[in-house]
């Protein structure tokens, strides 16, 4: 299906494309649930299958760093062999990935078989996204559908501790992988009868050069990130990061002289592709570096187990997701960059609460900055992943929502090694000088590598000592939970005054209609 073709003949989508809505929010739901569920599952994994503290971070992580390396590769791959081929192949892969990871024997086992669901998972999102932009031609229609698509997301990650829990106390740790089989297998079923096929029939043939470039360049960046985030800055993640910035502008310049590039690199000369990729990735900077210590505040300072910490997130959750469905008639309404920087100042007031937080406050203060954050960025993630799916003609849909999803995965990683630093060095340093005099030099130094080595090295102590370091931890902590929260409202206002300017005079196509065809460099939409 062409720009052209699609401009010519408005449609709106009718009850097969909503059914068709419905068997894609499946892997989606999944995904989600699966990054949640795994959490759960690592202490029993860890004791049955006797893993090293090393091999249990590989089983954690390696998912997301193939994920992120081949989601590229497989956006383009799905324009050029069809999106529902792709994402009912990556749906097959997937199910029978998790049928091995369940049953796997060992901790290299299960670290190969979770390599290979991040490589069926880097299928599916890009697939979904892409297909929604061509199942849903009215702008208006598309924008609910990607909304409808972000609250299931939302909702997965939420029940995920809840399911997981459930399914650990009666069942083995393999449980929490064979729930992927049968949602997979319903995909399968439903996706050939309900979901239209598209591809580009000019896409040529797939660059592996380009493949291995871009490997190349995303991995060692990500994993250099996500090292810096764990353990400071050091000579080697730095100079990972730098060997992937050198195979990055190797990428670049094949790209430029391919007939047929891996990534259509004329994408980033449109206004609004580039503008709402780069405020998708500073909105998820600041998701990525709050959230991850508000859950360990959640858990190590208040005390919550996994599932009860899903549980005090739900709030937050079902306002994000009502936020999603109100944000389409707000968009259509008024301007988006309205409406993305008003929800980006609701955020930041939610931040401002957050950083209101001490280790004995209530869970009202809690609950409350927590709606406001999680409600005011649902806008800029809901608009702004439009706007880079629309951006592109339909033939580059994949390629454009790979890149949609690539911003997102490094927006996360930044902002947790960036504001993850400063909520660090706040932490130690609110534990100079508060520590009690006499501790061994060793339990000094896990005290101040982070609160979850200070819980541990306090329960290592007499009693009333631990609990004095552990509440001192504590109170650092919270001291650094607040300095990233203020960090992320003085971003969240910054970034609001931004995209009023990046991002003014963007807005879907007119209802029924694609995105003006004039101007466009060899088929690429341009947007005023």
């Amino acid at each position: 299906m062409s720009a052209n073709a699609t401009a010519a003949s408005p449609v709106r989508a009718g009850p097969r494309e909503w059914l068709g809505l419905a068997v894609l929010t499946l892997p989606i739901l999944l995904i989600a649930m699966d990054n949640t569920v795994l959490f759960l599952a690592l202490p029993h994994i860890s004791a049955d299958l006797d893993a090293s503290g090393v091999q249990m971070l590989w089983i954690q992580d390696v998912y997301g760093f193939v994920v992120a390396g081949f989601l590229i590769t497989m956006g383009t791959l799905g324009d050029r062999i069809g999106r529902r081929r792709l994402l009912l192949i990556g749906a097959a892969a997937f199910g029978a990935a998790s049928i091995v990871a369940a049953y796997s024997t060992s901790a290299e086992m299960l670290i190969l078989t979770r390599a290979l669901l991040g490589v069926a998972g880097a299928t599916l999102a890009p697939s979904t996204l892409a297909l929604i932009r061509n199942m849903f031609p009215d702008a208006r229609q598309r924008t609910a559908a990607i909304s409808i698509l972000m609250t299931c997301f939302m909702l997965g990650a939420t029940v995920g501790p809840v399911v997981g829990g459930a399914l650990l106390e009666h069942f083995w740790w393999g449980s929490a992988f064979l729930i992927g089989a049968p949602v997979m297998v319903l995909t399968l079923v439903l996706g050939p009868v309900l979901l239209p096929e598209y591809r580009d029939p000019r896409g040529g043939r797939l660059d592996l050069f380009s493949v291995a470039l871009s490997l190349a360049a995303i991995l060692p960046v990500i994993y250099g990130i996500k090292e810096i985030a764990e353990d400071g800055l050091a000579a080697v993640p730095a100079a990972l990061i730098v060997v992937g910035a050198v195979f990055a502008a190797l990428f670049v310049r094949r790209q430029n002289r391919l007939a047929a590039p891996l990534l259509d690199l004329r994408l980033f000369r449109v206004r609004a592709f580039r503008g709402a990729l780069g405020t998708l990735l500073a909105g998820q900077f600041i998701w990525g570096g709050v959230f991850l210590l508000l859950s360990q505040y959640v858990q190590l300072v208040l005390g919550e187990s996994p599932i009860g910490t899903g549980l005090w997130l739900l709030p937050a959750t079902i306002v994000m997701a009502a936020a999603a469905l109100v944000v389409p008639g707000l968009a259509a309404r008024h301007r988006p960059d309205l409406v993305i920087a008003g929800g980006l100042l609701v955020a930041a007031a939610g931040f401002v609460l957050l950083g209101l937080l001490d280790a004995g406050s209530g869970r009202g203060l809690l609950v409350a900055g927590m709606v406001l954050a999680f409600g005011g960025l649902a806008p800029l993630m809901l608009l702004t992943t439009d706007m880079v799916v629309a951006s592109a003609p339909p033939e580059k849909a994949g390629s454009a929502a790979a890149m949609s999803e690539t911003s997102s995965e490094f927006g996360i990683a930044l902002g947790i090694a960036v504001l993850g630093s400063v909520g660090g060095a706040v932490y130690r340093a609110g534990l100079d000088g508060s520590l009690p005099a006499g501790l061994p030099e060793r339990t000094v130094e896990a005290v101040r590598d982070s609160l979850v080595e200070a819980a541990a090295a306090a329960e290592r102590l007499p009693g009333a000592l631990g609990d004095q370091v552990l509440d001192i931890a504590r109170e650092a902590f919270t001291g650094g939970l607040n300095a990233t929260a203020l960090t992320g409202a003085v971003l969240a206002v910054g970034v609001a005054a931004a995209v009023v300017r990046l991002l003014r005079g963007v807005r879907p196509a007119p209802e029924g209609q694609d995105e003006d065809a004039a101007d466009r460099p060899d088929g690429v939409p341009a947007h005023n």
